[in-house]
Parts: C-alpha cells; sequence; structure tokens
C-alpha cells in the first residue's frame, strides 16, 4: 500500500486529538457478529403470529394470461390469502424512473419468472405448495432476444403504448433509450490514421450475486398503514414507490433498514417490498418474505449483457486519431435504470484517453429476457472490457509497449470529454499506469517444490488436471474511468440529522441518516466524520429509516461524498451552535471566546493554538442541539440528445490493474497468479475499508472475466442456470493476491477531497485478466467471460 497526499482542505485536521476520526483505519462494528454468524439480517426477522408470503412466478418469457384458477390453493388448510392482479389495493405497476413494471403480471408476461400470483400462510412449505398448486393457462407469444428481432420494422412490442419521455426520441418502440455522442469529425480524423483497429465484443449477462436473498417483514398498523423492515439500497425510492401500489399516503408506509446480505446495485429496484405489504394489509397480520436462491436469480435486475462494435485509428507514432463505437445494451422486459447506463455506457465509451473526434452511439433495449438495471459500473464496465482490448490490439500493430501506449494517450487534469466536459480534478492515469507495471512480478512456476508440485498453485487447482505441463504465464494491463454520483441532471442530495447531547456525564453525538448499509463501510464512515468534526468520542448511529429524509442510493459510489457530505455539513452547524451556547455562558471569563477560531476537539472547546476553554459537557449541560440539512453537489446536466454534449458528471474516478495469469493450453483452464490495483481515492476516510473496496470490486471484476454468466437460451429466453451449482463465482480458492496501491489526489470540490472507491476497480479487472489470458494464448478472445472450450477451441 503507498499513499500520496496533495491538496487537502485543511479542515481534515480538526478533531485531530479525538481517536477515531478522518483518515483512521477502523473496524466495522458489525464485523466480528458477521464473520460469527450473529448478525441479524433481513432473512432472520421475527415477529409473533407471522405469515409467510410466496410469489408464483412464470415460467414462460412472453404470453397471453388466459387464465388463473386459484381454487385448489385457497382451499388449503394454513392459506389466509391468494392474491392476483385484480386483487391489487391500486396502481398495478412501479419503476424507479418509469411504471412499467407490474407488481404481477396482468394481461401478459414478459420475462421468464415474472410474478404472477401471491400466497400468504402460515408456513412456508404451505405457502410454497399453495403456490404450485395455483393453475394459470398461457398462450405463448414470439420472444423477442437480441438487437435483430428487437428492432425488425415487423418486431412484436415489448411495449405496446409506451409513455415515458424516452420514447419520442427513439427511432423503434423496443428501444428504451438512445444517446449518440458526436464531438470533432472522426470520419475525417480517419484518414490521418496510419494504422485502424476494429472490434466487435460481446460482454455477458452479470448476476449481483448476494449472499442475502432478497427478505423482509411488512407489519400492518393500526393507524391503516404498514411498518416495513427490509434490505434495500435506496429507502425513499422504494417508498416512492409502494406508496402508490397500496393506495396509502407516503407517512403511512414506515421503512426501516433492515441487515443487508450485499447488494451491488440488485437492491436498487423494488423486489419483495410491494407484495409483502399488499399481504400484510390484505390479512391483517405481519407477512414474512424470503427468497430461495432459484427465486432470487428471477427477484432482481442483473448488469446489463451488450454486444459492442468498436473502430480505433493511431499514427505510427502512436497517438489515437479517432474512435468510432456502437454500444448495444439489453435492458430485458422493463426500464428500471437503462436510460441511466445507456447514458453512462456512452459518455464513458472512449475510456480515460484523449480523443478529439469521437462518433459514439449507445442503445438499450427492451427484450423478453431479463430485466436488467444497476450492478456496480453502471454501463462503464462493458464500454471498458472493449476499449481496453483495443489499446492492445492498437499497441499491438503499432509495435509499441501496451502501457506506453496507453500512457502517451492518457488524459490528465484539464482533458476535455467527449461530452465537452472538462476533467476539472486530477485524472492520474499515467501514474495508476506505472504504478502497477513497476510492481515486482510474482516468482515464476511457483507450484514447484522438492516435494513435487502443489496443484493447489496450478490451473484446475485440486482436480490435479496438471503438473505445470501446457502451463503458460501471461501478463496483461488496463485501465479505466468511472463517474461518481447521479449523473444528467439528477437532483442528487442527501440529508443528515446531527444531535449532540450529555449522556451519563459525557458528550454523545448520534448520526440519523437514511443511508442504506449495504457492505460498503458508511457505518464507520458516518461516526469518523462526526468524530472529527464534533470532536467527541462516543458516536451513535441511529437505523437508517423514512423518519428522516433521503439519503439518495447506497450506488454509483456516491455516499462518502454525498451522505458524508451531509453529515459534515450538520456537523459544522452543531458545532457553531454549541460554540454559541459556550460564548453565552462562558464568554466574560476569557477574552478568546469573542476572538480566536475556536474548535471541538478531544471533548472539549479549544483555540486553534490548543488552549482549552471547557468542556463539551460543561458547554451543554443539559442542552441538546440538534439540526437536519441537505447536501447536494454541484449541477449536472442532461445530456444532448443529438450531440451528447452536456457536462453530465460531477466526478470521475480512475483505476488501473496489472493481471498475471497462468493458462493449462491444453485444457483451457486458467489460473489468476496476481490481479495488482492503482487507484486515486481522492481522500482514504478509512484506509483499511478503501483496500476492502478495492479487492472486493476486484474480484468481482475477476468472476465475469473467467466464469460468470447468466445463460439465457436465445430460442425462449428462459434462464437456464438460476443456482449457485450452475453460476458460478470466485472462491477463496480462485481469488488471487491483491496488492493496493492507492494515491491520494483531492478533489477540490467534494467533502475532505474525496472520491467514489468501489466501482472503479470492477472496471479494469476485467479487461486485465483477458488481456493476460491473450497474451498466454494467442488468441484474440472478444467475449466474456472466457470459458475452457473457447481456449482449446471445442466450443
Amino acid at each position: 500500500m503507498a499513499g500520496t497526499t496533495t491538496g487537502i482542505p485543511a479542515n481534515v485536521t480538526q478533531g485531530s486529538q479525538t481517536k477515531g476520526g478522518v483518515g483512521e483505519s477502523m473496524l466495522r462494528p458489525d464485523g466480528t457478529l458477521k464473520v460469527t454468524g450473529e448478525f441479524a439480517y433481513s432473512s432472520d426477522m421475527w415477529h409473533e403470529e407471522m405469515l409467510w408470503g410466496q410469489a408464483l412466478r412464470s415460467t414462460v418469457a412472453h404470453a397471453e394470461i388466459v387464465s388463473i384458477d386459484t381454487s385448489e390453493a385457497l382451499a388449503m388448510s394454513g392459506v389466509y390469502a391468494v392474491l392476483t392482479a385484480d386483487d391489487l389495493p391500486a396502481a398495478k405497476n412501479y419503476g424507479m424512473e418509469y411504471q412499467d413494471t407490474p407488481v404481477l403480471a396482468y394481461g401478459k408476461v414478459r420475462h421468464h419468472g415474472e410474478p404472477v400470483a401471491l400466497v400468504a400462510a402460515d408456513h412456508p412449505e404451505t405457502a410454497r405448495r399453495a403456490a404450485a398448486k395455483i393453475k394459470i393457462e398461457y398462450k405463448e407469444l414470439p420472444v423477442i432476444t437480441d438487437e435483430a428481432s428487437a428492432t425488425a420494422p415487423d418486431a412484436i412490442l415489448v411495449h405496446e403504448n409506451r409513455g415515458d419521455h424516452h420514447a419520442a426520441h427513439v427511432p423503434h418502440p423496443n428501444i428504451v433509450h438512445r444517446q449518440p455522442i458526436i464531438r470533432g469529425n472522426a470520419a475525417e480524423a480517419a484518414k490521418k490514421a496510419d494504422v485502424i483497429v476494429k472490434g466487435e465484443y460481446t460482454f455477458g449477462m452479470q448476476d449481483q450475486a448476494f449472499l442475502g436473498p432478497e427478505s423482509g417483514l411488512a407489519v400492518p398498523a393500526e393507524d391503516g398503514g404498514v411498518d416495513l423492515y427490509v434490505a434495500t439500497q435506496w429507502l425513499h425510492s422504494d417508498l416512492k414507490q409502494i406508496a402508490p401500489c397500496l393506495g396509502l399516503p407516503e407517512e403511512k408506509v414506515r421503512m426501516t433498514m433492515a441487515g443487508v446480505g450485499g447488494a451491488f446495485g440488485g437492491r436498487e429496484d423494488i423486489s419483495m417490498q410491494i407484495l409483502a405489504s399488499v399481504l400484510a394489509l390484505r390479512t391483517g397480520k405481519p407477512v414474512k418474505m424470503v427468497y430461495n436462491r432459484y427465486e432470487s436469480f428471477f427477484g432482481h435486475v442483473h448488469r446489463h449483457p451488450a454486444k459492442l462494435y468498436y473502430e480505433h485509428g493511431a499514427t505510427k507514432d502512436g497517438k489515437i486519431t479517432h474512435m468510432k463505437c456502437k454500444i448495444v445494451l439489453d435492458g430485458g422486459a422493463y426500464m428500471s435504470s437503462t436510460p441511466s447506463v445507456v447514458g453512462n455506457a456512452s459518455s464513458l465509451s472512449v475510456g480515460p484517453y484523449v480523443i478529439d473526434d469521437v462518433e459514439i452511439e449507445a442503445i438499450g433495449l427492451y427484450t423478453n429476457n431479463p430485466p436488467c438495471g444497476a450492478m456496480r459500473g453502471f454501463g462503464a464496465v462493458q464500454a471498458c472490457f472493449a476499449y481496453e482490448a483495443q489499446m492492445d490490439k492498437l499497441a499491438a500493430k503499432l509495435g509499441m509497449d501496451p502501457v506506453e501506449f496507453r500512457q502517451k494517450n492518457a488524459m490528465e487534469q484539464g482533458t476535455i470529454m467527449p461530452t465537452g466536459q472538462p476533467v476539472d480534478s486530477p485524472a492520474p492515469v499515467a501514474e495508476l499506469l506505472r504504478r502497477v507495471k513497476a510492481r515486482p512480478m510474482p516468482p515464476e512456476r511457483q507450484w514447484e517444490s522438492s516435494e513435487g508440485a502443489d496443484v493447489r498453485a496450478l490451473p484446475g487447482g485440486l482436480s490435479n488436471t496438471t503438473h505445470g505441463e501446457g502451463v503458460v504465464r501471461g501478463v496483461g494491463y488496463a485501465v479505466g474511468i468511472k463517474n461518481v454520483g447521479f449523473s444528467e441532471g439528477f437532483d442528487d442530495y442527501s440529508t443528515a440529522k446531527i444531535r449532540i447531547e450529555v449522556i451519563n456525564g459525557e458528550a454523545v453525538a448520534t448520526v440519523h441518516t437514511a443511508a442504506a448499509e449495504v457492505g460498503q463501510g458508511g457505518v464507520t464512515i458516518h461516526a469518523q466524520i462526526a468524530r472529527t468534526e464534533l470532536g467527541v468520542q462516543q458516536v451513535t448511529i441511529a437505523p437508517a429509516d423514512t423518519q428522516v429524509g433521503s439519503a439518495g442510493s447506497t450506488s454509483a459510489g456516491r455516499q462518502t461524498y454525498m451522505t458524508g457530505g451531509a453529515i459534515k455539513n450538520s456537523c459544522e452547524i452543531v458545532r457553531e451552535k454549541v460554540l454559541e451556547i459556550g460564548r453565552r455562558k462562558f464568554g466574560s471569563y476569557h477574552p478568546a471566546w469573542a476572538n480566536a477560531e475556536l474548535l471541538l476537539e478531544g471533548g472539549k472547546v479549544v483555540t486553534d493554538g490548543g488552549e482549552a476553554l471547557a468542556t463539551i459537557v460543561d458547554v451543554l449541560e443539559d442542552e441538546a442541539v440538534e439540526v437536519e440539512e441537505v447536501f447536494r453537489h454541484r449541477p449536472t446536466e442532461a445530456f444532448d440528445l443529438r450531440t451528447g454534449q452536456g457536462n453530465g458528471h460531477v466526478q470521475y474516478a480512475f483505476a488501473a490493474h496489472r493481471a498475471v495469469v497462468e493458462v493449462d493450453t491444453e485444457l483451457g483452464l486458467v489460473k489468476v497468479i496476481e490481479l495488482a490495483c492503482a487507484q486515486d481515492v481522492g481522500k482514504a476516510v478509512n484506509p483499511l475499508s478503501v483496500i476492502g473496496q478495492i479487492q472486493g470490486g476486484t474480484t468481482q471484476g475477476l468472476g465475469v472475466a473467467v466464469m460468470e454468466e447468466i445463460i439465457v437460451d436465445p430460442k425462449t429466453a428462459k434462464v437456464k442456470n438460476p443456482s449457485f451449482t450452475d453460476y458460478l463465482l470466485p472462491t477463496i480458492l480462485d481469488t488471487p493476491t491483491i496488492p493496493v496501491d492507492y494515491l491520494e489526489l483531492a478533489d477540490p470540490h467534494a467533502p475532505y477531497g474525496v472520491r467514489g472507491i468501489g466501482e472503479a476497480p470492477t472496471l479494469s479487472s476485467t479487461p486485465a485478466v483477458l488481456a493476460a489470458i491473450r497474451a498466454a494464448t494467442g488468441l484474440e478472445l472478444n467475449k466474456t467471460p472466457v470459458r475452457p472450450e473457447h481456449l482449446t477451441g471445442t466450443q
């Protein structure tokens, strides 16, 4: 680990006498509970007399619903309710941006696994058996599964009567959103190129694969409302979608965060929240729902699979002349966040490079494939896979070192993005590449020992497929760019309520936000900021709920920036109010109260020279100070629908990787030996958490490089592998050493100079692994994930 700090605002040192503040490595307060199995997740919740909810899901991907017979299910002992769309109390559709997703399908089903009916029973097995007794008659329809079938002139429409604002700006009703970006003149610039490379790339559908399934508990309230305890990423977004479907005002839907077992974007959309609430209100009893793993694969959105078509040119001295690309993202049956993913994919499609002449088109499709939406990296992952493969092709064609070629074309602070937006904070792309390249290489043939081959260090591992025969090493590099925060004119804000008071003779601060803790580390960050700004040791983090203003989503790498900014803002106001109380009480005793710069440090009011004037306890006595404030980042604007120009993003994050792999070229087995990362984090608020986030993001990128993919039958649009038996995830045996080298180059526009951390490493890890496998095998490998048959030619 290394760090370089430049330009951090001076107020980072505020509260330096208080342990556990900004910049210190802090252990998670829930860490021990989680690793010992004692942490209460949403699936662990219990309520007396609660019922169990179960959905029945479609067995076909596209069909008219001819009839639904619930009589046998209703006749079962222990069954309290069986509902279809006809029984819903109010709005039948929901959606984050546009309400096109049915709570329960009506008229037709549009994807495999869509919920059609709902059961509440006194035992989960009774609920499952009752759901299985519901008889549904379908009239199957042709399926739309790719760009050709979606955009044909006579294509069946996935949604016949679109009412969203994107519909007027797309060339076909099965295109959710289209975002072109035109800058310069790519056709003219291409004439200056000495070499031109083209590539067609395929990116598979990745699942978030969080270990905690969708689950929650809905409790009917005496006022006719509902109290909902759920694992989610965005309480207030859920609230705005749930209340209309229940026919209730928002104040009667009270939401509280339950323990979250991972998210990665998959909990940003609604899953079981409305279903459980409808059952609770219908039966008058608490209802718990927990998806099993099979159902979970249908119960949330996935990463958009993509087809990407790229062309780059370069002069013989290695300067990129132009770029043309088309990116086709499959959004599946419903909109979810596809328009925003399209915006990200298009605006970040050039990568972290200076290219003045570009011609870009990105589209998102409606199909009958599973719905896709937010996942870590959000459109930038797919683009990075393609443009980094292009960089290697260009370097090879020019006979240049792939790292030096990238450095020659790397953006820096002041670079103008293809959207016309200047990069107005540090962009150390060349330095990140230098750092990963300069790392010592892991030793060759690590499997060898005096006692023979250690197969655990070889491709194939304990399957004992090789003792080193046919094993070839490869090294690959990649670097990526990811936006941070919500973009394109979205009103991105967060709220924090801060209270300081004396409890049992000690000053205690309470931090109350609606920010979802999904494993990213906000539970430590929030307390660290409060300690830094208020100078108190004891900080209580109140449960996240909708009784405080929105904190926005825990996604887009935004929470430390946004909710951290809100906590900092509110703390600063609280601090001034505490000082005002002190001046009122003690101002006549010391002139410093009137004319000195005063701070709160170590539980005391001190001057900037370090002189203590009073304890916070003495200042407050029986008084409490409470403030609730909102924080917003700089405004952004929508991209022009014709040219793509506009200041669409608030911040960029950068990460680079070097992958070292060993490949059994005879069997097509891959062992990733090392996956080193260098990343600019702006300010490491919790260095330990920073390392964990970078290593976690890197591992998810590794997964989609060599094993993770939801397989959808192109003829039926049915999911073929909805289980962790057939959908493979990296285990500890697959995860390599991940050395991390981070820079701290402050963003002057962000609180403490922070930069979003969690998403950027997911981008460049995948193409780095692919580049290393290419180096080992000499194969082109334009599809992810790479499977053994791709390496052996046996597919």
